[in-house]
């Protein structure tokens, strides 16, 4: 038999957060918890169907209206409207004045790789910053779409379990004219530490000194806080200061709509006359990408945002997610205390948002896993979601363990 043309073909590495989760799945222990794969969990360890995302998906599916026909390319209007307004505020100048247009997306993923295309294809940009750590998937997203100098930006600070707010300042000062910068407009992942409001002032005068270009990848609004306003407070402030930017936004954690990859990118300029042609540029891109955008998860989220009681319920809903999330921190910080576990746990706390950058090594994650069968990241990243009543003894028994017997190395 003649050798196959794919013999060639390398094993490619997993990616971790569905390989642990595949582990987990495969593991037979009656007593396993997974604190790995971002997804929301109830206080049963089950997934979430929002309730008013029940209410809409049953009206949509009696109304005999409705059909199946394509979307235009840049997506549903309506959604991308309001969603864009969820993210800078209805009344915000940079709508009204008509500067904002908004493109739906493949979720938070997908918005980020029309942006990186544009950036790189249309703008001719090629040096993009991203935190350290960051989010698993965005040097590969950029790095796919063309760009050649891939840089990171100091975050984490390992001895406080904070931000390294002064290391951050140093390299983006050092970043060239036009670097795009990925921020995470609130809920940073993995470690969940934002900036506070004086600091981004303080990287707002140094993006604009700089001539550096923000983009916000905007993935956990209402998360954070569990207030919609609150968690987009760097975004509008950037706004309000006249940059030219880009958000991204993904509506699979705040609204439960993970497999429906809805999101949406948006744009703000400083000259309106800019976004027909622009439009033009970003139809071409999704065009020979993805050709148009799916509808149904468009349909929720446009319908609960642009109807007032509808939107009411949702925000209950964040509230009740968030809400769970902020007492499980707690928990979980009483509970390493309590057994007197070696270091100090207040970031668990101070931290916000779905996850906590717990300080674990591999070595101890690895420990967890074998011996508690607690999945979690190599990197000590845990899911808050992960973590109900039922487990939170269990957990904070082998972090004691962990933490007092296996060496970081």
């Amino acid at each position: 038999m003649a050798t196959s043309r794919f013999a060639e073909v390398q094993q490619g590495p997993p990616i971790e957060v569905f390989a642990i989760n595949k582990a987990f799945a495969d593991c037979t222990a009656e007593k396993k918890v997974n604190i790995s794969v971002g997804a929301y969990r109830t206080d049963e360890g089950k997934p979430w169907v929002l309730p008013v995302v029940r209410k809409v998906e049953a009206e949509l599916a009696s109304d005999m209206s409705l059909n199946h026909e394509y979307l235009p390319i840049l997506g549903m209007e309506a959604f991308t409207t309001a969603a864009a307004k969820m993210l800078l505020g209805a009344s915000h100048p940079a709508i009204t004045e008509g500067r904002v247009t908004s493109v739906q997306s493949l979720s938070g993923t997908g918005g980020l790789r029309v942006a990186a295309d544009f950036l790189c294809r249309v703008l001719k940009y090629n040096t993009a910053y991203y935190s350290s750590p960051t989010w698993g998937n965005h040097r590969l997203i950029f790095s796919d779409a063309g760009f050649t100098e891939l840089r990171q930006y100091r975050y984490w600070d390992a001895a406080t379990r904070g931000l390294n707010f002064d290391g951050m300042i140093e390299d983006l000062t050092n970043a060239p004219e036009n670097s795009v910068i990925i921020f995470h407009a609130c809920a940073h992942n993995p470690t969940g530490v934002d900036p506070t409001q004086d600091q981004w002032k303080k990287i707002a005068d140094l993006v604009e000194e700089k001539k550096l270009f923000p983009l916000f990848d905007s993935a956990y609004q209402g998360f954070a806080s569990g207030d919609l306003d609150n968690d987009a407070w760097a975004v509008r402030y950037f706004a309000e200061r006249g940059f030219e930017m880009m958000g991204t936004q993904s509506f699979s954690k705040n609204f439960g709509l993970y497999n429906e990859r809805i999101g949406n990118l948006m744009i703000v300029v400083k000259d309106p006359a800019c976004i027909t042609p622009m439009r033009s540029q970003l139809t071409l891109l999704v065009r020979g990408s993805y050709s148009n955008p799916p509808c149904h998860g468009a349909r929720v989220v446009s319908r609960v945002l642009n109807d007032p009681a509808l939107f009411e319920e949702w925000k209950d809903c964040i509230r009740t997610m968030s809400g769970r999330i902020i007492e499980m921190r707690k928990g979980l910080r009483e509970r390493l205390e309590k057994l007197g576990t070696p270091g100090k746990w207040d970031h668990i706390t101070a931290q916000i948002g779905m996850f906590s950058f717990t300080g674990l090594s591999a070595e101890q994650a690895k420990f967890l896993c074998d011996k508690y069968h607690v999945f979690i990241l190599s990197n000590g990243r845990i899911n808050m979601c992960g973590i109900t009543t039922g487990n939170i003894d269990h957990v904070a028994e082998a972090i004691n363990d962990a933490v007092c017997n296996v060496s970081k190395a």
